[in-house]
């Protein structure tokens, strides 16, 4: 079993890589401001989980830059999620508020939704 979801992992990242989405271009200026604003914002993955590929397009699609934190290979990562958001899920989406509040969002769709809604029709 281990060995099929392995495979499967290995042919989701290779479609992906072959079919990658365009970048949405922005000038210059508005582009670093959005990155600043997206600076508190950081996802918990796994490389081949599909859910996790599905949020990582989206990402590239609108070009928002979200630090991307390997929960699989990475204990601290793994540990960071466990104690903040409750459970060791991924896709998750670290919201980091300027008032210090933490919020954890898991479920693709939601935190794809959650990006575009705050971050590309602004």
């Amino acid at each position: 079993m281990s060995f099929i979801r392995w495979f499967l992992g290995r042919i989701i990242l290779l479609l992906n890589f072959i079919f990658s989405p365009r970048r949405l271009k922005r000038e210059p200026d508005l582009q670093r401001a959005l990155d600043l604003r997206t600076a508190n914002l950081s996802l918990y993955q796994y490389e081949a989980c599909p859910f996790c590929v599905k949020v990582r397009r989206s990402l590239r699609r609108n070009n928002l830059n979200v630090e991307l934190r390997d929960a699989k290979k990475i204990e601290l990562h793994r540990n960071e999620l466990l104690e903040g958001g409750g459970r060791l899920k991924v896709p998750c989406l670290r919201i980091d508020d300027v008032d210090g509040e933490v919020r954890w969002m898991y479920e693709s769709s939601d935190i794809i939704h959650y990006l575009e809604q705050t971050y590309v029709t602004v």
